[in-house]
Formats: structure tokens, C-alpha cells, sequence
């Protein structure tokens, strides 16, 4: 039965105008030469063989039509099942399914620990003392191992580092030697004073941090010389002014000399003051052989025993006063046997302020042991030169 026969339909006629049907064509459309002929009736729908199409909402397919040949793409595998009597649509429409648990949250990152380094050796201060020397070898040739002055830098210790028993040892040698000098005569007193200008000279450029300056060290040393030259010619009533001339002139000297430097300006700023101030030291140490013999001997043994008590291993107050106490005693002692009496007791005390200073100022900024050996040898003697001077004239 055909399907106008099952909607209640007339038979279908081929060649009977059906508008339900769709309008195929069959020939070469492609072919352009070809050109029908239109018909008037034809003519009001634009195009050649045009049928008006029925206003249906509904068209029924042709007689054998099978939808699957024309479905641009594959049917699914398993059609769509049909809904179940008295089942509602809306049932179908489920959502997806939960699962059953939920995921477990991740647990929070922790980094994983690296493993413990263990502690490096370190041995015990006792033994680090014991096998550390007593001093550092000089900076200056290249030596890769720590200097005592790193050490206490590092350690956050003070950068006043005394210069021990030993330089003070040798204070107390060359100022028996000054002692001794001066009782035997001017010419006796010259050869320690040069030995002590010399040491004035070198210790305080290296003190300064300048080094090798031989050039420096010359001139001081050179007019360190020149005032004791100048003392022997004009004799020990015109001290002062052969003291003050000679150091007016070296002082000119130098700042020519610094001038002529092919140096930066800031390296020609320092060599001054460090000439400069070496050279007056080293003239002013000259005063031992314009001052009295008599407060000489007693100034010189006063220093000795100071250094040597300040270098004994006592707390710093107690340091202080048994050294002044030691310089005042070994006063008292030289100015009895040279004939000064009691009076040697201030002197010997004045000049034990003084070896203090210049032991200070030798121990000041982590000085090296060249510093401790020169600089701390002779800053006390050398510094005590104004105080034998003056107080010499005005006690003896």
C-alpha cells in the first residue's frame, strides 16, 4: 500500500503535477550551452521548469525514499533506546554521575630537608694559641696566611695590640745604653742616639702603612743627623734653636721634594705627613744629647723599667700604675746615684707618661712585629726626649 493510499490519498500518477513533491532535476547542470526555452508560465517563478511549491508545513516523502542515503554523516552505533510506558522524558535527561568519592585533596608541599653537614673541626682556643706564633710575617711579600691583625679584625678584638716583652726588652737595653752614654760624655751618648733615630725613622712608616719607603726613611734618618751634627757644633747652651732650624728646614725640604713626585695626589698627600712627622721625630729624638747628662741617665732608666712593667701580664688599670710606680722608682734610683736625689722621682715619673704614649702609639691599628720591633722600641724613648730636655734644665 502506498502512502496516499494510507493517509486516505488518490493513487499516485507519475506524470500527474503533485506540488508536495520537490522538484528534481536530472540532466548535466553544469552544461552552460544549453539554454531551455521558458515558458510563460514558468517565467513568473525566475527560472526554466520552476514549479510554485506548495505552502505545506509538512511535505510527504516520495514512495521508496530512504533517509540513510542522503545523511551526510554515520548513524550512531546504537540508536537512541525507546522511552519506556509511563515513563516521563525528563527522566532521561540525568546528569553525569558523581563519583563515589571524592578525590583527596593533595597534602601541602614540605621541602625536603638536606641532610645535616656536619660541624667542621675546630679545635680548642688553648690549642690554637699554643701552635699560632707569637707574631705574623710581614703583609707585604705576598704571604697568603692570616695576620694576627686579620685575626682580631675578624675575631671583633680591639686594634690596640701591645708589643710584648720581647721590644720592650730592647727599650730598656738601648736606654741603658742612652744611661751609660751620657755619663761618659757627648761623644758616648752619639752612637745609641743614632741607633735610636734610625729605628724612629723606619718604624714610622711602617707604622703608616708605607712601605718599602726608602726615600722617606733616608730623609728623615738624614735629618735626624743633621740636628745632632748641628747640637756638636753650637754646643748644649743652643739646643733649642739647632733643634727648632734644622726642623724648619727639612720640614721645607720635604714639601719640595713631595712636590717633584710623579705620585697621585692623594700618595703625595700621605708621604708628606709621613715625612714630615718622621722627620721631626727624628730630630726630636735629638734632644738626648742637648739635654743634661744627669737627666739623661735618670730619663732613660725610668723608660726602661716602665716598658718593662707595662709588658707584664696584668689587668690594664693595675698595668698603668705599677708602670708609672716602676718609672717613678728607677727615677729615684738614677737620680741617687747621678746626684739628682728625689728630684728624679718627677722626671722619672714625666718620662714614664711619655714612654706610655709612645707605646701606644706603637701598638695602634694591628701593627705587624717589623712595627713592634722598631717603632715600639724606640716611640717611648723617643718620646720622652722633650720631658728629659725641659725638666732636666729646670731640676739639675
Amino acid at each position: 500500500m502506498s502512502n496516499d493510499q494510507r493517509y486516505g490519498g488518490a493513487p499516485h500518477d507519475p506524470n500527474a503535477y503533485d506540488p508536495s513533491v520537490t522538484q528534481t532535476w536530472e540532466g548535466q547542470t553544469w552544461d552552460t550551452t544549453y539554454q531551455p526555452t521558458v515558458r510563460p508560465e514558468d517565467a513568473a517563478y525566475g527560472y526554466p521548469g520552476a514549479q510554485p511549491q506548495a505552502q505545506q508545513p509538512y511535505a510527504h516523502p516520495q514512495e521508496g525514499y530512504d533517509g540513510q542515503a542522503y545523511a551526510p554523516y554515520a548513524q550512531p552505533e546504537q540508536p537512541y533506546a525507546q522511552p519506556e510506558p509511563n515513563v516521563r522524558p525528563e527522566q532521561y535527561a540525568q546528569p553525569y554521575a558523581q563519583p563515589q568519592q571524592p578525590y583527596a585533596q593533595p597534602e601541602a608541599y614540605t621541602p625536603a630537608q638536606p641532610p645535616a653537614q656536619p660541624e667542621p673541626y675546630a679545635p680548642a682556643p688553648e690549642a690554637q694559641e699554643a701552635e699560632a706564633p707569637a707574631y705574623s710575617s710581614p703583609t707585604t711579600s705576598g704571604n697568603t696566611r692570616i695576620t694576627d691583625a686579620q685575626r682580631a679584625r675578624a675575631e671583633g678584638r680591639s686594634p690596640i695590640i701591645e708589643p710584648g716583652m720581647r721590644p720592650a726588652a730592647l727599650t730598656a737595653v738601648l736606654g741603658l745604653l742612652l744611661a751609660g752614654g751620657a755619663a761618659l760624655g757627648t761623644y758616648g751618648l752619639l752612637l745609641p742616639l743614632v741607633a735610636l733615630q734610625a729605628l724612629t725613622a723606619a718604624g714610622w712608616f711602617r707604622l703608616n702603612g708605607m712601605w718599602p719607603a726608602r726615600q722617606g726613611i733616608a730623609l728623615a734618618f738624614l735629618g735626624g743627623l743633621v740636628a745632632d751634627a748641628a747640637l756638636l757644633a753650637t754646643g748644649r747652651e743652643h739646643a733649642a734653636p739647632a733643634l727648632l732650624g734644622t726642623l724648619g728646614v727639612w720640614v721645607l725640604l720635604c714639601l719640595v721634594l713631595q712636590l717633584r713626585s710623579h705620585a697621585e695626589p692623594d700618595e703625595r698627600m700621605y708621604g708628606l705627613m709621613a715625612t714630615v712627622t718622621s722627620a721631626a721625630l727624628t730630630v726630636l729624638a735629638a734632644g738626648h744629647l742637648g739635654a743634661e747628662p744627669d737627666a739623661v741617665t735618670v730619663g732613660a732608666a725610668a723608660v726602661g723599667a716602665t716598658v718593662l712593667a707595662r709588658a707584664l701580664p696584668l689587668p690594664g688599670p693595675v698595668s698603668l700604675v705599677v708602670s708609672l710606680l716602676a718609672g717613678a722608682g728607677a727615677g729615684i734610683v738614677a737620680g741617687t746615684l747621678s746626684g739628682m736625689g728625689a728630684s728624679g722621682a718627677l722626671l722619672g715619673l714625666a718620662t714614664g707618661v711619655c714612654a706610655l704614649v709612645g707605646l701606644r702609639v706603637a701598638s695602634y691599628d694591628y701593627p705587624s712585629r717589623f712595627v713592634h720591633m722598631t717603632a715600639g722600641v724606640a716611640l717611648p724613648l723617643t718620646a720622652a726626649a722633650p720631658a728629659v730636655y725641659l725638666l732636666g734644665r729646670a731640676l739639675v
